[in-house]
């Protein structure tokens, strides 16, 4: 609730699985851009991306552009059969703010912003990558009245 300002609800999680010597590459993205077309009015939503497994540049852990959520939503256009940011606009943003290794040991976290710059290479190791992913949003996304009220049952189970 500290890092989105407000009461938050959950909006949902995930498991990823990138076993060894498999699992596709994904594309310079901000998970805003996607949530965008999906109707979420702001960008008041985050991600919490917890090692379930050692992640490293062997095995294709996340790539970030600290402080790319600054930069506001960036168009989403088709590259192959996924949908990724605006690449000029990304290598602008790189030579601007550097690239970072998120390298993670079991159970360590990373929260970050729906607008922050992220991808992700194919893992070419002999070790497995997994990682839970959860989606946290803001009570008042969608600007929806209700949205509160589940909050509030939620606090009180």
């Amino acid at each position: 609730e500290k890092l989105l300002g407000g009461q938050v609800y959950h909006y949902h999680s995930k498991v990823v699985m990138k076993e060894a010597h498999t699992g596709g590459a994904h594309i310079w993205h901000q998970d805003y851009g996607y949530w965008y077309v999906n109707g979420f009015l702001f960008p008041d939503m985050g991600t919490v991306l917890i090692a379930v497994d050692k992640a490293d540049k062997e095995n294709g852990c996340l790539k970030i552009l600290p402080g790319s959520h600054r930069a506001g939503r960036i168009d989403h256009v088709r590259v192959g059969d996924q949908a990724g940011a605006d690449l000029e606009r990304v290598a602008e943003l790189e030579k601007a703010l550097g690239l970072m290794y998120a390298e993670l040991e079991p159970g360590d976290a990373i929260f970050f912003h729906s607008n922050l710059l992220h991808r992700s290479d194919q893992n070419r190791s002999d070790r497995r990558r997994s990682a839970a992913i959860c989606r946290p949003c803001h009570c008042f996304q969608m600007g929806v009245p209700n949205c509160l009220q589940p909050c509030r049952q939620s606090a009180n189970v």
